[in-house]
């Protein structure tokens, strides 16, 4: 008798998937990048449960039978959020922090230009909803905290909202 499919999926939690997300906070995520990461994921599931790929099981299937959501990319997206305003909070100059605000000293690229391509901060931007200001000042207010409490006001915006929250939220930043 083998181990119960939850303790594999505990195991592969725990065990492939930091090997698999290691180093995600600096990565630009595009679609196909996330299609990726969903798809490493229900492979690892498709295996644990011992699916064939004659049976064509959908994907929805597989994640009702082994009882769990998709958050491999929801982890992803939050560890990224994280050390974004980890390093915007950082004081004084830090060449990560002019780096990531685009303050870089000195003229642009010389040569043919390129198709504008993602760049890390457009999914910060994507993921939160807002645009860069109001972001900055969200981790701004991390700093000082609320009743000299630190909180991060980063971590709720990830969830999805409608855009009468969106609204508010922006109102209120």
């Amino acid at each position: 008798m083998g181990k119960p499919i939850s303790t594999k999926i505990r195991l592969m939690k725990a065990l492939v998937w930091p090997v698999a997300t290691y180093g995600c906070e600096s990565w630009t995520h595009r679609k196909n990048e996330e299609t990726r990461l969903d798809a490493f994921k229900m492979k690892g599931l498709i295996k644990i449960l011992r699916v064939l790929w004659t049976v064509k099981k959908t994907n929805e299937w597989v994640l009702n039978k082994a009882a769990v959501k998709r958050e491999l990319l929801d982890t992803v997206k939050a560890r990224k959020l994280a050390y974004y305003g980890h390093t915007t909070r950082k004081q004084g100059s830090c060449l990560k922090k002019e780096i990531m605000q685009g303050t870089m000293p000195g003229a642009r690229r010389r040569g043919r230009p390129v198709r504008p391509r993602t760049a890390w901060m457009d999914n910060i931007k994507t993921w939160t909803g807002l645009s860069l200001s109001p972001v900055e000042e969200s981790i701004r207010m991390t700093e000082t905290g609320i009743n000299g409490e630190s909180t991060s006001m980063v971590w709720p915006i990830l969830r999805s909202r409608t855009a009468k929250e969106q609204n508010r939220t922006c109102a209120l930043l």
